[in-house]
């Protein structure tokens, strides 16, 4: 059975989450009550995105002059909710961007993923994605992302691979940034 490369990149991810959930492995106390911290962690994203393959959005950004390697700037807004003791971190997060400006085009883009960082900094996390001005192709998608955020002194350094799919075609991106905890 072969299964769709959305879905192994899924099963990938919750195999090293169950890899990485060590940290919790103690049984859970439930009679215990559990105290929530929010903290923000906003800040600026760059990074780099390959478009792959002969697909609806490929042939557009070759019709307009466009190379299916494009520059990834913006801002990433982001919400945690962290229970005390050092649990995972349920994050929801908005991070529009936009592309192509090496090109000197502006091609404007958002993403609102949900999902789990945990105290080793390993995050997983999905949801939609919206692409504006791409011709006739799809302007959304399903996107998966996986990644590692590095904490030094209050300062957060997220690195992190993201996948997107849907009928047009994929997309691959690396995204960085930083952000300073904000309580």
């Amino acid at each position: 059975m072969k299964l769709h490369p959305i879905i192994r990149l899924v099963l990938a991810a919750l195999l090293l989450a169950a890899g990485l959930s060590s940290t919790l492995a103690s049984p859970p106390d439930f009679d215990r009550k559990v105290v929530f911290s929010r903290r923000n962690l906003g800040g600026p994203r760059l990074g780099v995105t390959y478009v792959a393959g002969n697909t609806a959005l490929a042939r557009y950004l070759d019709s307009q002059g466009i190379g299916r390697q494009l520059s990834q700037f913006g801002w990433h807004f982001e919400y945690q909710v962290i229970p005390d003791g050092d649990g995972p971190q349920f994050v929801v997060q908005l991070t529009p961007l936009v592309a192509g400006v090496e090109y000197g085009k502006v091609i404007p883009g958002a993403t609102m993923a949900m999902g789990i960082r945990f105290p080793s900094g390993w995050e997983f996390g999905l949801g939609p994605n919206v692409i504006a001005g791409t011709g006739d192709t799809s302007p959304t998608s399903l996107v998966v992302g996986a990644g590692k955020t590095f904490n030094y002194g209050g300062v957060s350094i997220p690195l992190n691979l993201v996948y997107a799919t849907n009928p047009d075609g994929t997309r691959l991106s690396f995204i960085i940034g930083y952000a300073i905890a904000r309580h």
